[in-house]
């Protein structure tokens, strides 16, 4: 258990209570929602970035798409 760390959250002693009457594990619970909200926001971050990224790339048009694929077919 050397590589982990402890995170602590308030929560109203209404939730915590609930927690306890219900019997979640809320460990396994943060740690889905850790995961889940990390995998979005990286997503999120890497769309932004393509995003930047087409930004800057020239716009060819469908033709010359076209044109180039038949003169590398001919060779």
């Amino acid at each position: 258990m050397g590589n982990y760390v402890a995170i602590a959250a308030k929560v109203s002693r209404k939730l915590k209570n609930l927690v306890d009457e219900l019997e979640i594990k809320l460990g396994s619970v943060i740690r889905k929602a850790l995961k889940e909200e990390v995998r979005r926001k990286a997503i999120r971050k890497l769309e932004e970035r393509a995003k930047k990224l087409l930004e800057r790339l020239p716009e060819i048009p469908d033709g010359e798409i076209a044109k180039l694929i038949r003169e590398d077919r001919e060779r």
